[in-house]
């Protein structure tokens, strides 16, 4: 076992153990380990809040678009930037991607993806660090869901997804319009109602959007 798969141990024990591994809603054939009020996730969080417990807007909105579209990723190596649960590349799998690399700057979000991985019967390659500074990945699609959620992780993400767009890389970035997301820059490609954390029990469904960064429209 190597050092970091150690290291991550006690997380994993702690997620099966206090966390429900549940159907996320409206997504029928996927289940993710969630948190729930009795979880206690501040004893193992860490620094970095604990967004990988918890299904988010943008993640389901790419999830819907792949299932409807299944031949935007099959075939395809395929990447999902900052996949907190992993849902989204899990989706991924599901609907035949040759290579799915979940990839986050949270270990412990690397940790449930791969729990939730293997609850849903598919296989990722996992990855914890940041990759937006680095050499563009070789991969066919790059899946971004809810990256936009600050002003300044978005001044760096924007970029990234242009210089992949640029690259002849296929961008597919899902958000529920958050305030920071530079829509100007990008094209719409399909909606969707979906739930997003943080709504509230019972809250009515927002409508997210599929895009594509604006440079992908002149290639």
């Amino acid at each position: 076992m190597s050092a970091a798969a150690d290291a991550s141990a006690p997380l994993r024990q702690f997620i099966r153990e206090r966390m429900r591994l549940e159907q996320v809603p409206g997504l029928e054939g996927i289940s993710l380990y969630r948190a729930h009020p009795g979880t206690g996730l501040s004893r193992i969080s860490g620094d970095l809040p604990p967004y990988w417990a918890y299904a988010w807007g943008g993640g389901l909105v790419l999830v819907r678009y792949i299932r409807d579209h299944p031949q935007s990723v099959a075939g395809l190596s395929v990447l999902d930037l900052g996949t907190g649960s992993g849902v989204v590349a899990v989706a991924a799998a599901q609907a035949g991607a040759r290579r799915a690399l979940a990839v986050d700057i949270d270990p412990n979000a690397i940790a449930a993806a791969e729990l939730n991985a293997e609850a849903n019967g598919v296989c990722l390659e996992l990855f914890a660090g940041d990759l937006l500074g680095a050499p563009l990945p070789e991969v066919d699609v790059v899946l971004m869901g809810d990256v936009f959620y600050d002003a300044d992780v978005a001044r760096r993400m924007l970029p990234f997804a242009d210089r992949c767009a640029a690259a002849g890389i296929k961008v597919l970035i899902g958000d529920p319009m958050r305030v920071d997301l530079p829509a100007s820059a990008l094209r719409s490609i399909a909606e969707y109602k979906v739930p997003d954390f943080g709504d509230g029990q019972g809250a009515e469904a927002r409508i997210g959007a599929v895009f594509t960064p604006a440079v992908s429209a002149i290639l």
